[in-house]
């Protein structure tokens, strides 16, 4: 466990670290599943960071910082509204820094920030093979969305938030 972790929003110089980790995190779970050029070809690594800069610039992305380590961000998280509903888009961590609590502090931010944004329904996608990260939202409160349960190769996950406390 990270003794004292910082959560703050990610900057432009922030990108190269954000665009690492997602690169990474993808590697992991899509590797033997999806062709290599799918989630790590040029063309892919450029749209990534095409769109990790928009994020960026829209305030949208959230940088997990170990304190006193050095050892730059160990976990990014990316949100947005999507037709009414709070879209958790990313949440990745370091290999390094699995297991450590930096997805649990990372998630806990976000629903924080969609409680006082008013945000009653949070859903995402994940990989249908990413046993890892179902069994991380499983333990978060997230369960299958009766809506929508399925986006091809990805299952759809819904959090219900409680109001925020007064």
């Amino acid at each position: 466990m990270i003794r004292t972790l910082t959560i703050r929003p990610a900057t432009a110089a922030d990108l190269d670290a954000v665009t690492s980790i997602h690169a990474d995190a993808r590697a992991t779970y899509y590797r033997g599943h999806l062709p290599e050029s799918d989630y790590a070809g040029p063309e892919e690594l450029a749209r990534a960071r095409t769109g990790w800069a928009g994020a960026i610039e829209r305030g949208a992305v959230l940088c997990a910082e170990p304190d006193g380590e050095g050892t730059g961000i160990a976990g990014i998280a990316a949100f947005g509204e999507r037709e009414g509903v709070m879209v958790l888009t990313q949440l990745h961590v370091a290999p390094a820094h699995w297991r450590r609590g930096v997805g649990g502090a990372l998630h806990a931010a976000c629903v924080e920030a969609w409680r006082a944004a008013g945000t009653t329904t949070a859903v995402l996608e994940v990989f249908d093979r990413n046993e890892r990260a179902q069994a991380f939202y499983a333990a978060h409160g997230w369960t299958p969305d009766p809506d929508s349960p399925r986006s091809g190769d990805h299952l759809v996950l819904r959090l219900t938030l409680a109001p925020q406390p007064e």
